[in-house]
């Protein structure tokens, strides 16, 4: 089974992956991440966990030219609020990286695969998320 990138994406045994947030049940604020106190209204002890749309819209992006080696560019960095709350930083896939192309509030849905061939010291590979355009 690969092994998720981030703390915030769950894969369960039986299930599709999906990516998870925690909602404030004192003013419905919505973050990536477990914490005890809500960063908008400073509840404590007031975080639930939900699972977020694999639905948003692009907010921002960026388009890289420059990195790391062994890491393709030019890729395009971007920032998506998703449906019903919550915003998260992914790169967005199956889009050209020409401003002309990426428009801002495009529909985009969430889509996991492997992540860029990486793997443990165990031989585990890990499975990410990544934004694509929808229609």
């Amino acid at each position: 089974m690969p092994l998720p990138v981030v703390d915030y994406l769950k894969i369960p045994e039986n299930g599709d992956p999906y990516l998870e947030g925690h909602k404030c049940s004192s003013c419905g604020s919505i973050f990536l991440g477990e914490r005890t106190v809500c960063s908008n209204c400073t509840a404590r002890d007031t975080m639930e966990p939900i699972t977020l749309s694999n639905k948003g819209k692009l907010y921002s992006y960026s388009i890289t030219f420059r990195s790391f080696p062994g890491i393709d560019v030019p890729y395009i960095s971007a920032i998506v609020d998703l449906d019903g709350g919550g915003t998260v930083k992914g790169n967005l896939i199956e889009c050209d990286p020409d401003p002309d192309k990426i428009e801002f509030d495009m529909p985009v849905e969430v889509v996991f695969d492997d992540a860029l061939g990486r793997k443990d010291a165990e031989g585990n590979s890990y499975i990410s998320y990544f934004f694509k355009p929808t229609s």
